[in-house]
Order: structure tokens, then sequence, then C-alpha cells
């Protein structure tokens, strides 16, 4: 049985909010994160795409996806991964 991989973030009021990483997908030269929430109130079917930004100093930065594009092209190669 793999292990789960678990990410904590604080929310805009502080509070920690834990994720399930589901996938780690490459598209082209740019990584991304489909993250799950773990808190018991969100649908197990919720999930979220991430962009993974490289910072200065090796240091890394999640961005939400909300470019529609960018998003169905994460999506089309998660599903990809699926079958």
């Amino acid at each position: 049985m793999e292990e789960k991989e678990i990410m904590s973030f604080k929310d805009e009021n502080g509070n920690k909010v834990d994720f399930e990483a589901v996938a780690r997908i490459f598209l082209e030269e740019q990584e991304y994160l489909i993250l799950s929430p773990l808190d018991g109130e969100q649908n197990e079917d919720d999930a979220y795409i991430f962009r993974v930004d490289e910072l200065e100093d090796e240091q890394q930065e999640l961005n939400l996806v909300e470019d529609d594009e960018e998003f169905e092209a994460v999506k089309r190669e998660y599903k990809k991964l699926l079958y």
C-alpha cells in the first residue's frame, strides 16, 4: 500500500488545513500538484490544482490554477494517467 503524502497549509484565518497530494503532473517543464482537502467537510471528489512556481534560492511556491485553459490541460493529463 502506498503511503499518502499530506501537506499542511494555513488558510486566510490562520487555521491549519491538510491536503492529500493526489497527483504530481508535468506539462512541458511546468510542475503541478493536485491536492484534495482532508477536513471531512468537502466532498471526497473535491480537488484543487496548484502550479509549482520556482522562486529564487531554490524555493517553491504553490499557486492555485485559475486559468480555464491551464486547468483543463492539467485535468486532461491527469485523466491520461488514470487510464
